[in-house]
């Protein structure tokens, strides 16, 4: 199946070529977008079945620059202040120090479920992975998605919802992102990074009487 095929059959849950124009003239790349002809790798009826169950279909760009389509890159881009412009990051600053924020994704065609399933919820992740044939997507291509697919469609994905990713910090804890809006009205909205603390040694109690 060809990139035209596959954009009518995923319709509003395809970010090819023309969708990435958007994020790519944002983080001024100097990429030659009509160069670029990666196959998609994944057979008919993987699409057919990904397109019935709500699955986006995301290119990833081949970046020459080794860090246009980073964490890193895109919050410098995107900001922290919803007063400024949107979308934009949540402003925390923890994981400013953490590799991941670096790291980048294989460019290709990838398939990244759009809804988070109603059986995971408040589940701990170890026991989505065992429960489940699949892995995590990592906070990059997450993040990427989500910008692109804002850009493109003028919809946030995850606007309450926090998923699940591959990264872990330093200490072992694990990744998950997004819920742009607060609906207690707490906080500013934003695309947020957080991690899932375990429990080590250095946690404890004390007592009062």
């Amino acid at each position: 199946m060809n990139s035209i095929e596959a954009k009518h059959l995923f319709g509003n849950n395809f970010l090819g070529i023309e969708e990435l124009r958007f994020l790519v003239q944002k983080l001024e790349g100097e990429i030659e977008l009509d160069t670029i002809d990666i196959p998609i790798r994944y057979r008919e009826e993987e699409l057919y079945l990904a397109a019935r169950n709500g699955y986006i279909l995301v290119l990833v760009l081949p970046d020459k620059k080794k860090s246009l389509f980073s964490i890193r890159s895109l919050r410098n881009c995107f900001g922290i202040n919803p007063e400024v412009g949107t979308p934009c990051f949540y402003n925390q600053d923890w994981y400013l120090n953490e590799s991941f924020i670096d790291d980048v994704v294989t460019p290709g065609w990838y398939l990244l479920q759009k809804n988070p399933q109603e059986c995971t919820r408040a589940v701990m992740p170890d026991v989505i992975l065992a429960d489940n044939t699949g892995d995590f997507p990592s906070a990059m291509l997450c993040t990427y998605t989500f910008f692109a697919y804002s850009i493109a469609y003028g919809k946030n994905l995850w606007e309450t919802d926090f998923v699940w990713c591959s990264d872990l910090d330093h200490n072992g804890d694990r990744i998950y992102v997004g819920k742009y809006h607060d609906v207690d009205g707490m906080n500013k909205d934003g695309f947020s990074i957080h991690r899932h603390l375990r429990l080590r040694p250095c946690y404890s109690a004390i007592f009062v009487r």
